[in-house]
Formats: structure tokens, C-alpha cells, sequence
């Protein structure tokens, strides 16, 4: 029997800080850039130094208050990480002009939420005193109990109690999830490549991308040396990512991973999308949905029936997963599989109880440590 080894990306192989930056910078864009919502226009550029960088990231997100929380409660793709940001301010935005604007407040929540619409509340914001509200994101969602895919459409549930308005317009298959996305993109890739990534080119140029900013989570040669261990053990050696493609393919390729790999094994949120496109019911698909990994097992070439058809949890296959977040955990679980965990995501050494919670079968300090596992 084939043993197969799945690794995520980032918190595992590669750093996420430079993805959590776009993602900050992103929805710092989405709120005051004129293109969008536009507050404070004056303050957007897309030349911004790494100091201020960490700025706005402490800021949007809290102190990385939100980012901890999102992904504690199951959630691990960046586009959804920024969607629920930008979406939730949206809201608190709309709280604050309902009394004098509430016709339009209405019609706003019953639209798709395009770029369009966040221009007409980028007018109707106009000379109004309005304040973002930063710190409370956290205290909204703890509110309930939504994990996981259930997040995205738990914002109608905030807008309801906020606004007194029914609305079911934010959800995963809208216009402003794919908007956080094309943005997303723009920042992490930078202008040269974001055609190539996007098939679009850029809205505001001006971005050098951050691609050429990774940082491996150990030392390079170290984790070749394990992969050609894994290799010689027997295992396939396969990814399962959060990432798009082209985020994926060139990291890996410029670390010198990709003869170890078994390149049908890789699946990234690019195949996620185009699963999401033909079959928009069954989306969200992204982490903690097991099909990014499904994918990577039965191999990339497969068809979405296929992946969103195979039973789970799996029975006598030798499948590991190894990830840095709640996200995967739940991933193998669904699948039966075995599940190491790996304290080199956001929340570091700090993870462990999380994982010892969710029942992790190992818990290693960093990647390399696989080296030292015996998978029975």
C-alpha cells in the first residue's frame, strides 16, 4: 500500500507573516482607497514601508486579536480571513449612516455587494461623521458559535442584530468575496505577476508583491534532506494548501522541494475555486472542508465529482497530514487520517493546547522533527 504524507505551506514550510500582511493591507485598502469605500482616502497609497506595514496590521486586525480568533474557529484561507474583516466594517459602516440613510441602507443589503455598491456608500459617506470600529470584531462573532464555513454567512446574522435589516448577501459565492480576492492577489503577488495569477490586470498599481519576501520555517537543506528521507521510507510526498498556484509552484520550486514531490499530489485554492465554480452548492470548499486534501490524495487530475464524492473517513489507508492550524486538524479528522500538528503557525508554542484539545496525534515543534516520528 502507498503511504502518503501531505504537507500545508504556510505556518509549515514557509511563514505566513507575509500573507497575513496583504491581507491587513488589503482590507486597509478595501476601506479607504476612492476605488472602494473610500474614508480617508488621504491615507491610502500602495508604496507603504514595512514599518508602516505593521502598523496597519496591528491595527486592522486588532492586534492579531482577529486573526487568532478566525482561525481558532476553523477558518484558514486568507480570502476569507479578509472577507470577514472587510464585510464585518461594512456592517458597523452602515450601523452608523442607518437613521439618516436607512432606504438606502435597505436596498444595499438585498444587492450583490460589487465594487459598484461600495462606491454608492463611499458617496453616501460623504461629510458624515463615521468611525470604524477596529476592536470589536472578536466580541461580535463570540456572540455565537458559528465555526468554520458557517463564519461567512453568520455576518447576515451580525447585520440583522446591528441593522434590523434580513438579508442573506453575505456569503462565499458573492462579488465582494471574489473583490477581497483580486485584491488580495494584487498585494501578494505584486504587479508583475498578478495577471498571471488573477487573469486581470491590476486596479491600483504601484505594488511590488511579496513573493520574493519568503521565508522557510527551517533551514532550507534540512527540510530536502527530509523529504528525500520521507521519499526513501516510501511515502508520496504531496501538498495541500491554502495558497493558488502560482504562490505555491514558485516557492516551492525556488527551494529545491519539487523533485521530492509528487507534483500530481499538489492542490491548492486554485483547484478549490474551480471546484467552487462547478459546483457553487457545495461551496465553501477551502480548509476545514477536507477537499483541498481529498484532492491531494487522489491526485490533482481528478474531477470535482470524483473528490466531493469519495466516502469519508477513509478506511485502511496510511494518509498523514501535517498543518499549523485548527483547519487542517479538522480536515483529517473528517478524512480518519493521522494528524501532526506544527507549532510554527501564528500562535506558535501557544497552539499546543488547541491541538491537544482537537486530539492531534502528534504535536512537533517544527517540521524537521517529522524526522524523529515512526508512523505505524
Amino acid at each position: 500500500m502507498t503511504k502518503t504524507i501531505l504537507f500545508d505551506v504556510d505556518g509549515v514550510l514557509l511563514s505566513e507573516e507575509r500573507y497575513f500582511d496583504s491581507s491587513a493591507l488589503t482590507v486597509w485598502e478595501l476601506l479607504h482607497s476612492d476605488q472602494y469605500i473610500g474614508i480617508r482616502p488621504d491615507i491610502f497609497k500602495t508604496n507603504v514601508t514595512m514599518e508602516e506595514i505593521k502598523e496597519i496590521r496591528s491595527t486592522y486586525f486588532d492586534d492579531d486579536r482577529v486573526l487568532s480568533f478566525i482561525k481558532a474557529r476553523g477558518i484558514n484561507a486568507n480570502w476569507d480571513m479578509v472577507y470577514l474583516t472587510s464585510a464585518y466594517q461594512i456592517i458597523v459602516l452602515l450601523e452608523q449612516i442607518m437613521e439618516e440613510e436607512g432606504a438606502f441602507v435597505q436596498s444595499f443589503l438585498q444587492a450583490d455587494i460589487n465594487q459598484r455598491a461600495l462606491l454608492q456608500l463611499n458617496q453616501k459617506l460623504q461629510n458624515k461623521v463615521i468611525e470604524l470600529q477596529l476592536t470589536s470584531f472578536v466580541d461580535d462573532f463570540q456572540k455565537g458559535n458559528a465555526t468554520k464555513g458557517e463564519m461567512l454567512p453568520y455576518l447576515n446574522r451580525i447585520a440583522y442584530e446591528k441593522l434590523g435589516v434580513e438579508t442573506d448577501v453575505f456569503a462565499r459565492n458573492s462579488s465582494l468575496w471574489e473583490l477581497c480576492r483580486e485584491t488580495f492577489q494584487e498585494w501578494y503577488v505584486g504587479d508583475d505577476m498578478v495577471e498571471a495569477s488573477t487573469g486581470k490586470p491590476t486596479k491600483q498599481p504601484g505594488k511590488e508583491g511579496f513573493m520574493q519576501f519568503e521565508q522557510p520555517l527551517a533551514d532550507v537543506n534540512k527540510i530536502q534532506h527530509l523529504f528525500e528521507q520521507l521519499n526513501n521510507q516510501g511515502f508520496r510526498v504531496g501538498i495541500g494548501t491554502g495558497r493558488p498556484k502560482l504562490e505555491t509552484m514558485e516557492p516551492l520550486r525556488a527551494l529545491g522541494l519539487l523533485p521530492f514531490i509528487d507534483e500530481k499530489r499538489i492542490a491548492t485554492a486554485s483547484d478549490v475555486l474551480v471546484a467552487e465554480q462547478q459546483c457553487p452548492d457545495q461551496a465553501p470548499l477551502a480548509k476545514p472542508q477536507p477537499y483541498t486534501y481529498v484532492l491531494a490524495w487522489l491526485g490533482n487530475d481528478q474531477p470535482v465529482e470524483k473528490v466531493l464524492n469519495q466516502s469519508l473517513p477513509l478506511v485502511g489507508e496510511e494518509i498523514v497530514i501535517v498543518g499549523d492550524s485548527v483547519a487542517d486538524g479538522l480536515a483529517a479528522q473528517t478524512m480518519g487520517v493521522t494528524f501532526v500538528a506544527v507549532l510554527t503557525g501564528l500562535s506558535g508554542k501557544k497552539a499546543r493546547p488547541s491541538f491537544e484539545e482537537m486530539g492531534a496525534d502528534y504535536i512537533i515543534d517544527n517540521v524537521i522533527d517529522i524526522a524523529n516520528i515512526r508512523f505505524e
